[in-house]
């Protein structure tokens, strides 16, 4: 297969599988199969375009020609390879827990879900693949159109108010300012392509950059920086694995992706340090991880602390594409692997604990460590792994983060991240420890003595993803090498 049709083929496959989930839809246990197929199928396809993007080569696809020199496009570089691995990668594992979870919770219209489920996937891998603004800005509407029926999956008014904000917040600054940012670089630089060192040096005045940078840090809303995040709490209703498709396999990662795509490519660091202006958004990155670890500090409802968690962890990448240099795009990029494994341990561990004891609140979860053993494991994993201690991958990414802030000489920056990393103790720490060395309440006791885990298929995946949170500690120069290339001049 050559590399042009295994691009297409890594696209498509979720669609089809997506339609096949929905003829299937009376059999349930055939539909799982085939999506399970689906899933693995499609990352087998996506590893085989790794080694030429690693030894140097940028696989290629052109669809149509929308005006001259404008094309709806796909090119793999460095960085769409690593978010195409863990996005594909863990859709397989998404998917298992997904089959637990949605039974072992007796979920309606499970088929609609996973249906809109591979989707998104094929969504997020056409943003990875993007070779360009334009087929990456509408890549990006279709992952935010073909989530909705997901965040409104239960149709209560309660979820039916969350879709709301999601699609108001998530629409308007995509087609308000992102829009408004697409078509002011295509003004400035005549092109749209995503081009080693950026396309506007030379094009774009210093104010015009600064205007471009704020276009696009706050038209990429997925990327939920302060102000415009509210879209990602309120999403929580919706059934927890997508809670974990939104948190660290395809949506939120599509933002932040996105801001970071655009600051190597369109802006070009070299450029964008030039004109001081990232500073400023390196700061308000820098405020959002303070503020949303404070406000997570103060959620009782593990899904919604969990959800504040992440906003402050998009903006650890945020923070680092704002840094423009090296040490910060790597950080950056890193964080996007590492942010992925931990959280999405956490949000699997949260489903668990609500599909085998009903558990939603922290302050119910006293004593549920001996009853939940392996999930509680995890949990300490994956938290450890957030809050960046070794032998765990968030380390790496933090500590790259930390010298790329360092680089800039505004330490005021680098204590930003060492607060930050003290605060994700204080919000996720209490939670193991409050499983393992608390008593139980009285009324804990309808769920019998000894282990009391989820179903197998909710187990295993988070078992998976925290060992995963442990081998990207000690594998993490292959993700390295791959993504260095993109910050050579």
């Amino acid at each position: 297969m050559s590399a042009e049709m295994a691009i297409a083929v890594a696209i498509l496959l979720p669609a089809l599988g997506a339609l096949l989930v929905a003829l299937l839809g009376q059999s349930p246990n055939l539909r799982d199969c085939a999506m399970l197929s689906v899933a693995t199928a499609t990352f087998i396809v996506v590893c085989t375009l790794y080694p030429e993007v690693a030894s140097g080569g940028r696989p290629t696809l052109h669809l149509l020609e929308v005006l001259p020199g404008l094309d709806l496009a796909f090119q793999i570089e460095p960085l769409g390879m690593l978010f195409s691995l863990v996005a594909s990668g863990l859709w397989i594992l998404t998917s298992l827990y997904a089959i637990g979870y949605m039974r072992g919770h007796h979920e309606e219209n499970q088929t609609r879900f996973f249906a809109f489920f591979a989707v998104a996937i094929s969504a997020a891998l056409a943003a990875a693949f993007s070779g360009n603004m334009l087929t990456l800005f509408f890549s990006y509407e279709v992952l935010t159109l073909s989530t909705y029926p997901l965040v409104t999956h239960h149709r209560t008014p309660e979820a039916l108010r969350a879709g709301r904000i999601y699609m108001g917040i998530l629409l308007s600054t995509s087609i308000g300012l992102l829009l408004l940012g697409v078509l002011l670089t295509y003004h400035v630089a005549g092109t749209l392509s995503f081009i080693q060192g950026g396309i506007l040096a030379g094009h774009a005045t210093p104010l015009m950059t600064g205007i471009l940078l704020f276009l696009y840090a706050y038209g990429t809303g997925k990327a939920a920086l302060m102000p415009i995040h509210r879209w990602l709490p309120n999403a929580m209703v919706a059934p927890t694995p997508v809670s974990a498709l939104l948190h660290a396999v395809a949506v939120v990662k599509t933002g932040v992706f996105t801001i970071v795509k655009v600051v190597v490519y369109i802006f070009g660091i070299d450029h964008l340090s030039s004109t001081g202006f990232h500073i400023y958004l390196a700061y308000i990155a820098g405020g959002t991880i303070v503020l949303s670890s404070l406000v997570a500090m103060q959620q009782d409802n593990l899904k919604a602390r969990l959800a504040y968690s992440t906003i402050s962890q998009l903006s650890y990448i945020v923070l680092g594409a704002a840094l423009a240099n090296a040490h910060g795009i790597l950080g950056a990029g890193l964080h996007i692997a590492m942010h992925a494994f931990g959280k999405i341990t956490l949000f699997f561990c949260a489903g668990a604990i609500m599909v085998a004891l009903h558990k939603t609140e922290i302050s119910d979860m006293r004593g549920i460590g001996r009853q939940m053993p392996f999930t509680m494991a995890a949990f300490i994993i994956g938290s450890l792994s957030i809050i960046g201690v070794p032998p765990l991958g968030g380390s790496w990414s933090k500590w790259y983060l930390a010298l790329g802030a360092a680089d800039t000489s505004h330490l005021l920056l680098v204590g930003v991240l060492m607060l930050s990393s003290l605060l994700n103790i204080a919000y996720l720490l209490p939670i193991p420890a409050r499983a393992f060395f608390s008593k139980a309440t009285s009324d804990d006791g309808h769920h019998g003595e000894g282990i009391h885990e989820a179903p197998l298929f909710c187990l295993i995946p988070l078992c998976l993803t925290a060992l995963g949170c442990v081998l990207l500690f000690f594998f993490t120069d292959p993700i390295y090498q791959l993504l260095a290339p993109i910050v050579q001049p």
